[in-house]
């Protein structure tokens, strides 16, 4: 249920795991929960998805975790698949659909949400306000800037080592297994599909675009910090700009290429599915192959899916492990804090970047109608026990008959 209406995001998908996974089925508790985030936060890769895998970790192990990630990112990557079908075949002028106008509106009410009660559960003392303002205002001025998340996240962690005055509880956590061969396999699979990728291309394989495009996103999902709004920029850099630059002009006949006005429709569409945002690789990569026929279309499809989050799996499974150590000591311990208070500055920060693109500046019928799902949503979610699946069938609803 969460993963086919889990709305807005990593930062809006936050409010839902607190409505789901701690309020109604009490998986994790609320300070599990940010913790999970804050160390995901400070991972390359999809937060969420790597969040909701934890959750699976710490209920069932490894083969849950696993389970978890896959019932997650099927719907979205099957959803984004499809739409590069339809994409290729009738072009993006005709992909409108005005159920999913409302739906900016309804994910902005979840991360209000997801930020009053992440407020009330890691800001209590001065330092921790200072750092979520300071967050808030840098998350919202450099929300597009590659580094501002693990940036801030940094800074965090190390202001709060000043105070002398939190300590750890002496608990003892049992340890768990460290899985050497998941980061043996990260850097295996990266060594391996670079190494193939470059020898496609330079002896221009038949496969080519196949290979270059697992490399593409591999690549892409081991080093981009700050989710999808980072990933974008990254894919219209390797596949748009890129090809068009005097190094490609004479050797453009098997490179992938793609039409901006496509990305960018796939980009506008994610935003309004549900499920994670890394999900437009399983859009960018079928479109990459569209020119190939449909099976290698589909093979394009799962390619982009599988290699944005097989790097967010493996790592986060290897650190965690890690992780649950590290943080017995007493620099891990105030880091921690220092950690949350920007976590929820990034989620407000987000918050205040998406209204700027909402209409509400002006006063209209459609103003007034994104002030009432903005403040219906938050309100919902905040005193009564409606379902968040609810939320999102009402939201649909409002967008077709408005």
């Amino acid at each position: 249920m969460h993963s086919v209406t889990a709305f807005g995001g990593p930062q809006g998908h936050l409010g839902m795991m607190m409505k789901t996974f701690v309020e109604k089925r009490r998986d994790v508790t609320k300070e599990e929960l940010m913790e999970y985030v804050s160390f995901c936060q400070m991972l390359p890769g999809a937060s969420s998805t790597q969040t909701l895998t934890l959750i699976g970790y710490k209920r069932g192990g490894i083969s849950l975790a696993l389970a978890t990630l896959i019932i997650w990112i099927l719907p979205a990557c099957t959803l984004m698949g499809i739409l590069s079908f339809i994409v290729g075949k009738i072009g993006p002028a005709n992909l409108q659909n005005s159920a999913f106008q409302f739906i900016q509106s309804m994910a902005i009410g979840f991360l209000a949400y997801a930020g009053v009660k992440t407020f009330k559960i890691s800001v209590n003392n001065l330092i921790t306000q200072i750092i979520m303002l300071f967050s808030t205002i840098g998350t919202f001025l450099l929300f597009k800037t590659p580094w501002v998340f693990p940036i801030l996240i940094i800074l965090g962690g190390i202001t709060t080592n000043f105070s002398n005055r939190r300590f750890p509880l002496k608990e003892k956590v049992k340890p768990r297994e460290i899985r050497w061969k998941n980061i043996w396999l990260f850097v295996l699979i990266f060594i391996i599909a670079g190494y193939l990728s470059e020898t496609a291309r330079k002896q221009n394989w038949h496969d080519r675009k196949a290979y270059n495009l697992f490399e593409n996103f591999y690549r892409f999902g081991s080093i981009v910090f700050g989710g999808g709004d980072v990933l974008i920029p990254m894919m219209l850099d390797q596949y748009v700009e890129r090809p068009t630059t005097p190094k490609f002009v004479d050797n453009k006949a098997n490179m992938i290429m793609i039409d901006r006005n496509e990305l960018l429709t796939g980009a506008g569409i994610v935003r309004a599915i549900p499920g994670p945002v890394f999900s437009i690789a399983s859009f960018t990569g079928g479109i990459a192959l569209k020119k190939e026929g449909n099976r290698k279309q589909l093979l394009g499809c799962f390619i982009g899916s599988i290699g944005i989050f097989l790097p967010s799996a493996l790592l986060v499974l290897f650190f965690f492990p890690v992780w649950q150590y590290l943080k017995k000591f007493i620099v891990v311990y105030r880091a921690l804090e220092g950690i949350n208070a920007v976590v929820v500055g990034l989620i407000w920060g987000s918050t205040l970047y998406l209204l700027k693109d909402v209409s509400i500046a002006t006063i209209n019928i459609f103003t007034i109608f994104n002030i009432i799902v903005i403040t219906g949503t938050f309100f919902t979610l905040t005193f009564t026990k409606i379902p968040a699946p609810v939320i999102v069938l009402v939201c649909l609803l409002l967008g077709v008959l408005f």
